[in-house]
């Protein structure tokens, strides 16, 4: 079987792990190389390196519909299967219609929902209480292609988009492997996505504003969301002050909205618009992450302080 695999983070590494065990990858296919960090040196995608350490040819179109040689190239070798897992392009019709089988899409989420850039940071914002993968053939449209295989995993009270998409990445893999062998033997029978969606847009620093207005339970969904990036944050004291841990309270205060109530080893109790979070993780500028307990060992937080 013939396969060619596009991706380039992390998330796309497992699965292509798995494919080449199982079956081999004839070709790659990820974004160009950026430079990184403060010397700006070169830096490969994790698929890229993958690919380098298995031996496997690479390609790296700015745009693939417009590069040639890569476009005459898939025509040539006819695959069975073309892999996309967070691969960072839009395919045009003329490579959709190249393989045998289709292109096949793993997306971050139950679909219909969450199409888009972002799907589980914006599960968990909205507090949902399940996510998964769902594997697709791809059409021209933005995660809109027929639903094939989906894996479904509860998401807990205190659970991160970072954890998130860890246990989506290795789940991932293996619902790619079961998609491949059901759609070769003809098992699978593609469904049809309705229009009903929220659309998950992409990230930005602005969004990790907290509005101490909000209930506690938002406020933490946000900051579990966001976390690993871009970071919820507040400010104190006329600083930046960014929350990577929270926990939602059983009780309640009659302080104004952003307002500091406690501080222990613990954590900081502030009080929102409805009920209390305790915050247990937090960074300054030129800090790093610290607990509550930990900054607090030298550094004081101001009971009756507000936060804005």
């Amino acid at each position: 079987m013939k396969i060619v695999f596009m991706g380039t983070p992390d998330f796309a590494v497992p699965s292509l792990k798995k494919i080449i065990d199982v079956y081999g990858v004839e070709s790659v296919f990820t974004q160009p190389d950026k430079p990184k960090g403060r010397g700006k040196k070169i830096s490969y995608s994790p698929v890229k390196e993958v690919a380098l350490e298995n031996n496997i040819k690479v390609f790296q179109p700015t745009k693939l519909k417009a590069d040639k040689e890569a476009l005459e190239y898939l025509k040539n070798l006819k695959p069975d299967f073309i892999i996309v897992v967070a691969f960072g392009q839009i395919l045009t019709k003329e490579v959709l219609d190249i393989p045998k089988y289709g292109c096949i899409n793993l997306h971050a989420s139950l679909l219909p929902m969450y199409r888009g850039a972002a799907p589980l940071n914006w599960a968990i914002i909205n507090g949902e209480k399940k996510s998964g993968n769902t594997t697709m053939l791809m059409d021209v449209g933005l995660d809109t292609g027929d639903m094939l295989l989906k894996d479904e995993i509860e998401i807990t009270d205190n659970m991160t988009a970072g954890e998130l998409h860890d246990l989506l990445m290795y789940r991932g893999a293996d619902l790619l492997l079961n998609t491949i062998d059901g759609l070769s033997k003809g098992t699978i029978i593609p469904e049809r996505q309705c229009e009903e969606t929220f659309y998950a847009k992409m990230l930005n620093k602005d969004l990790g504003r907290i509005d101490w207005n909000n209930s506690a339970k938002n406020i933490h969904n946000l900051i579990r969301g966001l976390n690993p990036w871009p970071i919820a944050h507040t400010t104190y004291d006329d600083k930046s002050m960014k929350i990577y841990e929270s926990e939602v309270l059983v009780e309640s205060s009659n302080k104004e909205p952003g307002t500091i109530i406690n501080v222990s080893k613990e954590g900081m109790k502030v009080s929102t618009n409805l009920g209390v979070l305790l915050i247990k993780k937090i960074q300054f500028p030129n800090g790093k992450p610290l607990t509550i307990e930990q900054y607090t060992n030298g550094n004081e937080l101001e009971i009756n302080k507000k936060l804005i």
